[in-house]
């Protein structure tokens, strides 16, 4: 069960901008980021931003061919200066971190969480989530804008008739919480997360139900009330998350409403092979 906000634990007057303990920095997001992906959103938490675009491909991984069943994947990557100093291109080392490629399963991990696999048939959904100012926050902040993404490029492919049923069970979005200087706060900024005693991070729906809980004692161990105290600040924060993603995916969920209720469409004519598959 979710504690009220007005419980006396949540103050915190030395918070950066003199926020509430429990409150989201400000939070945008942008639909329609980039002009050729399926889908796409600028998130903004605070001054962490994360371009998110999702590619649709008509094919699947190897292990789900002649299943009938899509997938849905993640990646993750940060620009050299989205930090306060330069970090070099991870293809310039030959591979990714250990940190991203952990980051990239559980965006992928999130999304398929709440995707019907089946009702994409054979398709595959990339949504890539590139970092362009870290200010603390970028794995949640990409995967709230992730579902984003996700939500209008399938709407895409319902419009066009290339599935026949909406294929998402429910929202997904993800926030920050975490002790510092004693107090159990929401959203952690950088200036924040650097010292905090306790670190997590919650994936889950608006309506109430956990994906993913990352939860570490940086400094401290901490108690089960302490970790009961951050789920209950982390679900409040997810609850306005989806808010947010439904306000800015009103319309679009509105033109996916009024298609699926006229019944059977012609499926679209699939690409030219070469469209599909890309170059070699």
């Amino acid at each position: 069960m979710i504690r009220p906000m007005s419980d006396p634990t949540n103050t915190a007057p030395q918070r950066p901008g003199g926020r509430a303990a429990d409150a989201l920095r400000p939070v945008r997001i942008e639909t329609g980021a980039q002009k050729y992906a399926e889908g796409s959103a600028l998130v903004s938490f605070g001054d962490t931003r994360v371009l998110v675009a999702a590619s649709v491909e008509r094919r699947v991984p190897a292990f789900l061919r002649d299943t009938g069943q899509g997938w849905v994947t993640g990646e993750y990557s940060m620009l050299p200066r989205a930090t306060h100093t330069r970090s070099a291109r991870e293809v310039s080392r030959g591979r990714p971190s250990g940190r991203t490629a952990e980051i990239q399963r559980l965006i992928g991990r999130s999304l398929r969480s709440v995707a019907d696999l089946a009702a994409l048939g054979e398709h595959t959904i990339t949504v890539d989530c590139d970092v362009l100012q870290a200010d603390g926050g970028t794995r949640t902040a990409a995967i709230t804008g992730a579902y984003v993404a996700l939500a209008q490029a399938v709407a895409g492919m319902v419009l066009t008739g290339d599935i026949g049923r909406w294929p998402l069970t429910a929202q997904v979005a993800a926030i920050s919480a975490g002790v510092v200087r004693g107090v159990p706060v929401l959203d952690l900024e950088y200036v924040e997360d650097s010292e905090a005693a306790v670190d997590m991070n919650v994936v889950g729906t608006p309506g109430g139900r956990l994906i993913e809980v990352q939860g570490t004692g940086e400094r401290r161990s901490f108690s089960r009330e302490e970790m009961d105290r951050l789920i209950d600040l982390s679900l409040a924060g997810i609850e306005r998350l989806g808010a947010i993603q439904r306000e800015v995916l009103a319309p679009t969920m509105s033109e996916v409403e009024a298609a699926l209720g006229k019944g059977d469409r012609t499926p679209a004519e699939p690409k030219p092979e070469g469209d599909a598959w890309g170059r070699p």
